[in-house]
C-alpha cells in the first residue's frame, strides 16, 4: 500500500522541470461522456450496433473514432467515414455542449496562468468542437492554444496532434522547450502519445482511463484530483 502511494504521488523536485502544459479535453478537462453516448447512439443506430452499458461506451472516448470504429466494431474504411459523419450530424450542433467541466478545472487553469505556464489544449477530438466547449465555459481566453484533431483526417492521432503542437509553440514562442513539456492526459492513449512524441504525460485518474493503465503505460505521476495536481505542480 505504501509502494502505491509512493507510486501516484512522487516528490515535487520531479515535476518543477515543466514550463507549458499540454491537456487533453475529454476526460481531463470535461466529462463529455453524455454528449458522446447520445452522438454514438445516433451514428451506429443504422447498423443494428446497441452499445451495452458505460464500460462500452467509454471505451470510444479519447481515441480516434478511425481507430476505435476499426478496433472494436470492425468497420472497413467506408463504414468509418459514414459513421463519424453521423456522429458529427449531431454532435456538432447539439451533443458537443452536453458536457461539464470536472470539478476545480478553471481553478487549476487560472492558477498556472498565474505562475506563468505555457498552456495548450491538445485533443483527439476536432479542433473546432474543442474550441466550442472552451467557448462554452468562458475558458478559451485563459488558455494560450488550442490544437485539436482535423475534420478531413490529416491530424487524427495524439502523436499527430501533439506534432502540430509543436510546431505552432514553436513558431509563437522563441524559448519554447520541448524538453520542459509535459501532457496531462486520462487514458493510456495519451501517455502512449507523449512517449512517442519524447514528452513526459502526468495521468489523472477521474477521467475515462484508470491509474494503473496510465502507469503501465509509462506516466510519471496519477493524480485523483485537480487540488493535489496544484499542489504538486505550483
Amino acid at each position: 500500500f505504501f509502494f502505491f502511494l509512493m507510486i501516484r504521488r512522487p516528490p515535487r523536485s520531479t515535476l518543477f522541470p515543466y514550463t507549458t502544459l499540454f491537456r487533453s479535453m475529454d476526460g481531463t478537462m470535461a466529462n463529455t461522456y453524455e454528449g458522446v453516448k447520445k452522438c454514438l447512439e445516433y451514428a451506429l443506430e443504422p447498423y443494428g450496433i446497441h452499445l451495452e452499458g458505460e464500460q462500452e461506451i467509454r471505451k470510444f472516448i479519447g481515441p480516434p473514432f478511425r481507430l476505435s470504429f476499426r478496433k472494436y466494431l470492425g468497420f472497413e474504411e467506408n463504414q468509418i467515414e459514414e459513421a463519424i459523419a453521423r456522429y458529427r450530424e449531431r454532435y456538432i450542433p447539439t451533443g458537443v455542449y452536453e458536457c461539464e467541466l470536472f470539478e476545480g478545472i478553471r481553478e487549476t487553469i487560472q492558477a498556472f496562468q498565474e505562475a506563468g505556464y505555457i498552456q495548450v489544449i491538445t485533443s483527439s477530438k476536432p479542433e473546432a468542437q474543442c474550441r466550442q466547449i472552451l467557448e462554452k465555459f468562458n475558458l478559451i481566453s485563459e488558455l494560450d492554444e488550442v490544437v485539436g484533431a482535423s475534420h478531413d483526417g490529416k491530424i487524427d492521432t495524439k502523436m499527430q496532434v501533439l506534432r502540430e503542437a509543436f510546431r505552432r509553440m514553436e513558431q509563437q514562442y522563441a524559448d519554447f522547450s520541448k524538453e520542459k513539456t509535459v501532457l496531462l492526459g486520462d487514458t493510456h492513449y495519451d501517455a502512449d502519445g507523449a512517449k512517442e512524441a519524447g514528452i513526459d504525460c502526468i495521468g489523472v485518474s477521474y477521467g475515462f482511463g484508470t491509474a494503473e493503465e496510465l502507469l503501465s503505460a509509462g506516466a510519471v505521476a496519477v493524480y485523483d484530483d485537480q487540488k493535489i495536481l496544484r499542489e504538486a505542480l505550483l
